[in-house]
């Protein structure tokens, strides 16, 4: 499946505006923030859910695909109505969706606290405001869809903590927006990155994201990924 055409010509912009390697690294780079303060354990006999968003999900769902304690992670939808979340609609910008990626873990291995830590730190870039690299809209928004109340309340906290630490270059844009459901996103948007590693937007946005976990989460990284397909 070639990258739809709006992805592709956003990539081949991003590319001739970042031939340096260099600077492809520098608008990548990870910010090293402290874990969060407020983090309760859960129930370790449960397999939990997070549910973030944080630009296209294909770089995204590559992240958390490389993360230990991870048993899945999934592209797709959240925010809007379920007549809506399709790739065409959601592309508009106009369905209240996010791209976003629903990640299944082991509370034995990792904690909800450490994914978002993981989220704000190499997945994307938290102060930006209804964009990502190339791709702007509100289907881009960073947004953290707590499950619950205990969620909610490390989501808020660790925000709140983030904006006092002094790492970001400015105010955090990410909104905590309640969980109605989730919609996963079609086939051939899942598992995007191991399928299409030399594509140019991958290659451009999405590969320094996973080289990113490896380099600052050493502990976190494991180089096979787990995948839905």
């Amino acid at each position: 499946m070639n990258i739809p055409f709006r992805k592709h010509c956003a990539a081949l912009a991003a590319a001739f505006g970042l031939l340096a390697a260099g600077a492809a690294q520098a608008r990548e780079s990870a910010f090293i923030i402290p874990p969060p303060a407020v983090d309760p354990s859960k129930d370790p006999a449960l397999q939990e859910k997070a549910v973030i968003a944080g630009g296209c999900f294909w770089g995204v769902q590559a992240v958390f695909q490389h993360v230990k304690g991870v048993t899945n992670a999934v592209s797709g939808y959240a925010g809007g109505k379920a007549g809506m979340a399709n790739y065409d609609a959601v592309s508009s910008g106009r369905t209240g969706h996010a791209e976003a990626v629903e990640i299944t873990y082991d509370p034995k291995q990792i904690s909800y606290g450490q994914l978002l830590q993981i989220y704000f730190s190499v997945a994307h870039d938290p102060t930006q405001l209804n964009r990502q690299g190339p791709d702007s809209g509100t289907q881009y928004r960073s947004t953290v869809f707590p499950s619950d109340d205990s969620q909610r309340k490390v989501a808020e906290a660790y925000i709140a903590q983030l904006n006092q630490t002094g790492v970001y270059p400015k105010t955090l844009a990410t909104t905590v927006e309640p969980l109605q459901a989730f919609y996963p996103a079609e086939g051939y948007h899942q598992d995007y990155l191991v399928r299409h590693p030399y594509s140019m937007y991958i290659m451009v946005n999405d590969i320094p994201k996973v080289e990113n976990l490896a380099k600052t989460f050493p502990d976190r990284y494991r180089e096979k990924p787990v995948l839905v397909n």
